[in-house]
This record gives structure tokens, C-alpha cells and sequence, in this order.
């Protein structure tokens, strides 16, 4: 892991939105394109990814499942937050990696029984960290980054979720 402290990152960011509320509100965006069977381009900032199913599905193979996204953001979002509030508590972390794996029924993605979920019903993992800390210091490294990562917050609480259907 690269040897930099990420502490005055957090300082000045925490100082910019104490000083000025109106700057917290973060907004971002996502433009999928359905281009080929199961394949959708995804435009995010100057970014192109391709998201597709496994072929057993009818898919080309050719990127992740947008299921499998969704654990890759859980993962690596944990790290970056393992690495930013580690640094801001003052805690050494001298390396981090999360391995999330999504349990689904795909009976629900199918609508054979309405009482199924489509997606995940449950999402379990590990957080290997290498740390000369104390176990009371990781326990509250592990509260703060679990009070703190955006994406565990997205899919733990509700979200509301609006999304227009319009004809071309």
C-alpha cells in the first residue's frame, strides 16, 4: 500500500464543509446504454464501463454483472473509507481488502414466487486489514468506516429510488 497519509485530506475537506454547508451536497450520475443482447455500455464522469451477464444467462461475458458491480463499489468503498478514517483517527493501517460474496435466489430475478427477493437477500464478507493497533482501536476503526461508507449506507438503509419510463 502506498506510504501517504490521508489525514489532512479529511481535515480540510471537514473544514470546507463546516465553512460552507452548501458545498456537502454531492451529486452523481450514471448513463447506461442496453447495445448489444445483454450488454450495456455505462457512461460515469470519463469513464466507460461494459456490463453484461455470463453466458449461461445469454450474455457475451464481456464485463461484470451489474449484481457483481454492486459488491465490487461494497468492496472497494470499505477500503477507501478503512484508508480515510484510519488516517483521520489516528490509527495505523498499513494495508486493507475487503472479499464480499451476494447470496440471491434467482427465483425472484424470474418472478416464480413473489414472495423472493430479485436481488441480494444477503451480502457477507471479510475485511483483512495488517495493523499494529490495539483490538479497542480497530473496533472503532471498524464502527467509524461502518457509520461512514457511503455504499454499505446505500444498501443498508432505504433509498428512495425514482425512475421515469419515457418513450422515444
Amino acid at each position: 500500500m502506498t506510504e501517504k497519509n490521508f489525514k489532512a485530506i479529511w481535515d480540510k475537506k471537514r473544514e470546507l464543509l463546516l465553512d460552507n454547508p452548501e458545498k456537502a451536497i454531492v451529486t452523481v450520475k450514471a448513463d447506461s446504454e442496453l447495445v448489444e443482447g445483454f450488454m450495456s455500455r455505462v457512461k460515469v464522469r470519463d469513464f466507460e464501463v461494459i456490463v453484461d451477464q455470463h453466458k449461461g444467462m445469454g450474455g457475451f461475458d464481456k464485463g461484470p454483472r451489474p449484481s457483481e458491480y454492486v459488491l465490487a463499489a461494497l468492496a472497494a468503498c470499505h477500503e477507501v473509507t478503512y484508508r480515510l478514517h484510519a488516517d483521520a483517527l489516528g490509527i495505523p493501517l498499513e494495508s486493507v481488502s475487503v472479499s464480499v460474496t451476494g447470496h440471491s435466489d434467482a427465483r425472484g430475478f424470474f418472478r416464480l414466487n413473489e414472495n423472493t427477493r430479485a436481488g441480494f437477500s444477503k451480502i457477507t464478507g471479510e475485511i483483512r486489514i495488517r495493523s499494529s493497533a490495539t483490538d479497542d482501536d480497530l473496533q472503532r476503526l471498524k464502527l467509524s468506516v461502518n457509520s461512514g461508507c457511503p455504499v454499505l449506507d446505500d444498501l443498508t438503509q432505504p433509498v428512495p429510488v425514482d425512475l421515469v419510463l419515457i418513450r422515444d
